[in-house]
């Protein structure tokens, strides 16, 4: 396959996968599965690994089974999608843990246009303690609203 068809499918996956945050977080994390989610909102543990960390698991099966297609099956798409959703997972984990929640002391001063309105996106999604009620699930494209002054 062209490398420019490779590029477009990494390119759509990776924003595919804004979708599937937003989708996994409000209909799964804050509803069936918020036993696991509860504990990234009530920091009511003393450890640094929280049960709502076990979610990157099943993507990153996900991103695994597309390379293991790719390698071993044939499915030349498996490459960019297998990529696309590693990329976005790993881009997740810098704009989610490292600098909004701050696990690792990293990017604290970063204060542009963007940084400060997915901070006051993600600010406003914790405010709501329980699962019900919840607003603003995605992560990468927050509404245009938390961008302004």
């Amino acid at each position: 396959m062209t490398t420019v068809l490779w590029i477009l499918i990494f390119i759509a996956t990776f924003c595919i996968m804004e979708f599937m945050a937003w989708f996994t977080h409000k209909y799964i994390m804050h509803g069936f599965l918020w036993k696991l989610h509860k504990d990234h909102h009530h920091k009511d543990h003393g450890s640094w690994w929280e049960r709502n960390d076990y979610f990157f698991l099943f993507y990153a099966l996900v991103s695994i089974s597309c390379f293991v297609g790719w390698s071993y099956f044939g499915f030349w798409a498996g490459l960019p999608i297998g990529l696309g959703i590693f990329a976005y997972g790993l881009t997740y984990f810098f704009v989610h843990d490292i600098f909004i929640h701050q696990r690792f002391k990293m990017f604290r001063n970063a204060n542009n246009w963007y940084a400060r309105g997915i901070r006051r996106a993600h600010k406003i999604h914790h405010k709501h303690l329980g699962k019900e009620k919840g607003e603003c699930f995605g992560m990468l494209f927050p509404p245009l609203k938390y961008f302004k002054k």
